[in-house]
């Protein structure tokens, strides 16, 4: 397994960590994702293990704290081999702060992370979404107070724009609070938005990219097919309304340069798609996620190889995209304003 920096910090993670969205499986969204128990989650963590896989991402309102519950009970005894990434803002229960990033919130919802984890502090934890309800110098010192307490080491975001990054660094360091090293972004061959202000706001700024739903919501697996229905068994059914959007058209043009490229390979679908996400500029890790064992080894299967430069290209060009403005404006004058790739 590789390892790389998080972001500008000392911390080192490895190049695929794995998510516990399927942990657990309460109500119709995270159903559709998987109900894995204690017993199996307690196999896929020694698998990740074995192959040098030590990060583990989750969230509070994953089924509802049944995952973060289930992951604390399958670490139980190597709590000081692994690293834990979770994640809190959304909503969490009916009362008026059970939302957001309010200083209220956060010591609540890290208190109840810490319990149901099972141990005493969070490798990294992730503020789910911008809260432009709460002042971000609210926000910010709380964290400082959380990690001055030893309740976290490492904090960062997730699904941020550009300007709520870029306002929080500034923050950070114009008090001398964490500044986030991290930012969990949706990022793959067939949702590059990330690569248009995002990424170069974290080569900037040393902030690296954890990269969620690196195989586009399930879309990239092989089993999305042009001219097929859907596999009987797919999150896809109950979901996709509520994932990233993308057209056939530009699923099928990726899926085939995947296809052939997979051929060439060796290598499944799903290894080359998160293999070239590997080579991107700011990732420091992809989260994978997996119902059972056989999907786990296949995703493990997208480290120790890479791919040829004109296999990324031939990648690159299956999935080009149109920026919004200002950034397809800003591609013309590539002298004064490189691209990051």
């Amino acid at each position: 397994m590789d390892y790389r920096r998080l972001g500008a910090s000392g911390l080192k993670v490895p190049a695929l960590t794995f998510g516990t969205g399927t942990f657990g499986g309460k109500g119709d969204f995270f159903s559709a994702w998987g109900a894995t128990d204690v017993a199996e989650a307690r196999r896929l963590v020694d698998i990740c293990l074995d192959a040098g896989l030590c990060m583990f991402d989750s969230a509070d309102t994953y089924s509802s704290g049944a995952a973060e519950s289930i992951l604390g009970e399958a670490i139980k005894g190597r709590r000081d081999q692994v690293l834990i990434s979770t994640k809190t803002t959304f909503r969490f229960g009916e009362g008026p702060n059970d939302v957001g990033s309010s200083r209220h919130r956060l010591m609540r919802s890290v208190d109840a992370c810490l319990k149901r984890l099972g141990t005493d502090y969070i490798d990294l934890l992730q503020l789910h979404g911008f809260d432009a309800q709460t002042p971000v110098e609210e926000v910010l010192s709380t964290l400082d107070d959380l990690v001055r307490a030893g309740k976290l080491r490492y904090v960062g975001c997730s699904n941020f724009s550009g300007w709520h990054l870029m306002k929080s660094l500034a923050v950070a360091d114009r008090y001398g609070w964490p500044r986030y090293v991290a930012h969990q972004a949706y990022y793959s061959l067939i949702g590059r938005d990330y690569e248009s202000e995002l990424m170069p706001l974290g080569l900037d700024q040393g902030v690296g990219a954890v990269v969620w739903s690196p195989l586009g919501w399930g879309r990239l697996t092989g089993r999305i097919r042009r001219g097929q229905p859907l596999p009987a068994v797919s999150r896809l059914h109950k979901t996709a309304e509520r994932g990233p959007p993308v057209s056939d058209e530009a699923l099928f043009k990726v899926v085939d340069a995947l296809d052939a490229i997979a051929g060439e390979t060796g290598k499944t679908i799903p290894q080359v798609a998160l293999n070239w996400l590997l080579q991107r500029p700011t990732v420091a890790t992809v989260i994978i996620g997996a119902r059972d064992e056989a999907q786990l080894r296949d995703n493990l299967g997208a480290v120790g190889w890479s791919l040829d430069a004109g296999q990324v290209a031939r990648l690159d060009e299956a999935s080009a995209f149109v920026p919004a403005y200002p950034y397809w404006h800003q591609r013309g004058f590539a002298e004064r304003n490189p691209p990051p790739v």
